[in-house]
């Protein structure tokens, strides 16, 4: 008996998120009705019915230049990482904070090879730097995945990533898991883990893991972005300091008080 090829049960949903996902691999460039079918693989008459679907929800907008991501998306990325408690309980802890309150601080995700950021509080420096909301960094090169990466033994750390994510970012990037590993060792004895221009240049990311609230919470850690020509080793040492400080504070109180009285 001959088995069916497996069929998509909801084509329409399916190239809907394939227009959704071109135009958020778009860096935010508009794109045209023509643009988007050739990105789907699909007729423009298919793609003009669903785009006409998804700007009604909000999910896309038009304007002059073409369609782009709609204010909904950005609407359901928060509420995306408004499930974790780290990141409800993230942006009250960094105002308090005396060290972080002035530095940009984020929480990201481990996704596979990469780290996905979900939340940011903005600080007071003058500086503007981090990576924006929804954007992906190698977590090989990142300071927050190098974070959450230390928490793994190294075999696992090895399973996690595969050769691609050694891709050179910027000069100093790493690019062999060899390497990797002596950092996160490093990191492991030190508490916190350091990018010294390795994602973007010119920024040094220190960053912390952050303990997962519900056994089906992602991988988190959270991180500060300083600019590398004004940043000492103290300074850098100050603010790990902070985030670990911080990381405590996000820690489940129920889990805390539970081990405890194990």
């Amino acid at each position: 008996m001959s088995t069916a090829p497996d069929r998509d049960p909801a084509p329409a949903v399916t190239r809907a998120l394939r227009i959704l996902t071109a135009l958020a691999d778009s860096g935010g460039a508009p794109m045209t009705l023509s643009e988007l079918a050739r990105a789907v693989g699909i007729a423009k008459s298919s793609a003009a019915n669903l785009c006409a679907a998804l700007e009604e929800g909000g999910m896309i907008e038009r304007d002059a230049r073409g369609f782009r991501l709609g204010r909904r998306t950005a609407e359901l990325g928060g509420a995306f990482a408004l499930q974790f408690n780290q990141v409800r309980e993230f942006f009250a802890i960094c105002a308090a904070s005396e060290v972080l309150h002035r530095e940009v601080v984020q929480i990201a995700m481990l996704d596979g090879a990469d780290v996905l950021y979900l939340a940011r509080h903005e600080g007071r420096a003058p500086h503007r730097l981090g990576t924006p909301l929804g954007s992906r960094l190698p977590a090989a090169q990142s300071a927050t995945g190098r974070a959450i990466l230390m928490t793994l033994d190294d075999e696992d750390v090895a399973r996690q990533l595969p050769p691609s994510a050694f891709a050179a970012v910027t000069e100093r990037s790493v690019t062999s898991l060899d390497a990797l590993l002596a950092l996160l060792a490093e990191a492991r004895e030190r508490g916190y883990a350091l990018d010294e221009s390795g994602s973007f240049a010119g920024i040094t990311g220190v960053a912390v893991p952050l303990s997962p609230w519900n056994p089906s919470d992602p991988p988190l850690a959270m991180g500060a972005a300083l600019p590398a020509d004004a940043t000492t080793p103290e300074r850098v040492a100050e603010v790990g300091e902070a985030l670990l400080a911080a990381a405590s504070l996000l820690t489940n109180p129920l889990a805390v008080r539970g081990s405890s009285s194990d």
